[in-house]
């Protein structure tokens, strides 16, 4: 079951630096307007989720760790991470999650250090997963079953309970723990079974957020959003591109926002999974173009400007965290994932969020109404959104637009150009707010010169 003795000394002697004393950060809750989330103390949450699905089956401590410094530095703040991708996993000391493939039987030891080589298990490295993230200053979103599984050993009721009490235990105090619900399977398959999971979350931790991710194409808000225990709604995008598609919006992940943002009551809502950077589009077909960066700055601006609370990152290596000879892949993948950590789309996200931080967070709201004339479709989308004397307004391609500033206060407003691919921002004018105005983003119109022009009160 265990790897070389080697592995054991090497993780001995440095076993008391893994294991200091863990950092307790804030819950998180809902924002009084319902439609952001803050931590307990009231400070702004934006969520920039980084999807490193099997962190938990692939990753050795000490990778673990490079991985979690890595997304820290670029300013993720959320790791999506599956607890159980298959009723056989293990982890990289095979370690099995278990007892042969019984989803009410799980594989745990009296150990939990890992200096205490034989008694550690797979669940206490999801314990150290959440622990060390907490020391980086990072949430973890687990999902406790994928989808797949649910559906291979046709979970129950009562299977579903056992199973989150024992997990729940194990981590019931943790403060930076978030529950996601599901794993790419429909909410209406299972939700007997799902709502059972989380009323058990509930009675043992009410204050860890929980939400339900959804299949491609759909929203957690069709089946759970009335139900007291989701606190927000994720809906998933998908990889298909607008050919691709025929059953949702195509590539228009706004328009998921928009149908979250005007549900009663208020919840907030974001993209759990969009188009990952560097899978094949429509994800199966290898010969397919990548999703690319640019695309992935698309993704996160028309939902973030349509009233998301965040966003989630994803690429095709880090989501498998594939090594060089590894037999058990998808998607075409070829990068190794450490090389991948470094991708444009990966820097580009904290840009993001540094510009939503910049201003007054809870009074933003989306506001297309700012848009004079056509907001365009398919990629001449315009998307805008707005403060009490402050506006953002994107454009994916760099196409002229116009802008009726009188929505925003002040007398005079500061027009600046912000560039999503460095976070930089060029002061353009100061001039009177009286009316509408016609704005040419730099660069020539075409896919992927997208700009943020601000506008805000002099």
């Amino acid at each position: 079951m265990k790897n070389q003795f080697v592995i054991l000394l090497f993780f001995f002697s440095t076993s008391l630096l893994l294991h200091a004393q863990t950092k307790t950060l804030p819950y998180l809750k809902v924002s009084q307007n319902g439609h952001y989330l803050m931590t307990e103390k009231g400070d702004p949450f934006f969520w920039l989720a980084d999807t490193g699905w099997l962190m938990a089956q692939k990753l050795n401590h000490e990778d673990a760790l490079k991985y979690l410094g890595d997304r820290e530095s670029k300013g993720f703040n959320v790791l999506q991470i599956m607890v159980l991708h298959d009723v056989k996993d293990c982890n990289f000391y095979r370690d099995s999650a278990l007892v042969n493939g019984n989803i009410v039987a799980p594989y745990m030891t009296n150990g939990k250090d890992f200096a205490d080589y034989i008694q550690y298990d797979y669940w206490d490295n999801i314990e150290w997963i959440v622990d060390e993230a907490a020391k980086k200053g990072m949430y973890v979103a687990l999902v406790p079953i994928w989808g797949s599984v649910i559906k291979k050993t046709e979970l129950t009721k009562a299977m579903g309970r056992i199973y989150m009490n024992l997990l729940c235990r194990k981590l019931s105090n943790r403060t930076n723990v978030i529950w996601l619900i599901g794993g790419d399977i429909e909410g209406d398959l299972y939700r007997d079974v799902f709502i059972e999971m989380a009323l058990s979350i509930k009675e043992h931790n009410p204050k860890q957020l929980i939400t339900f991710h959804p299949r491609g194409r759909t929203q957690s808000s069709t089946w759970f959003h009335n139900e007291t225990w989701l606190d927000f709604n994720m809906f998933q995008s998908g990889h298909k591109n607008y050919a691709q598609d025929s059953t949702g919006y195509g590539e228009d992940n706004w328009r998921y926002v928009v149908t979250d943002y005007n549900l009663i009551p208020a919840k907030p809502t974001l993209d759990g999974e969009p188009s990952y950077e560097a899978i094949p589009q429509g994800l199966h077909d290898t010969l397919q173009p990548r999703w690319t960066a640019d695309d992935v700055r698309r993704y996160a601006y028309w939902s973030v400007f349509a009233g998301a609370c965040g966003f989630t990152y994803g690429h095709n290596s880090v989501i498998q965290f594939y090594r060089k000879g590894d037999k058990d892949v998808a998607y075409g993948v070829t990068e190794p994932w450490n090389a991948a950590i470094h991708a444009q789309g990966a820097f580009h996200m904290n840009y993001l969020k540094k510009l939503m931080e910049s201003k007054p967070y809870f009074d933003r709201v989306p506001d297309q109404s700012l848009i004079a004339g056509e907001q365009g479709a398919k990629y001449d989308y315009i998307a805008a959104t707005r403060g009490v004397d402050y506006a953002f307004i994107y454009t994916y391609n760099g196409r002229n637009f116009s802008i009726n500033t009188s929505k925003i206060k002040g007398n005079k407003l500061k027009v600046s150009w912000y560039n999503p691919k460095n976070g930089q921002s060029m002061l353009i004018d100061v001039f009177e707010n009286n009316g509408v105005k016609e704005f040419n983003p730099p660069g020539e119109m075409k896919p992927g010169n997208d700009w943020v022009l601000i506008l805000e009160k002099e």
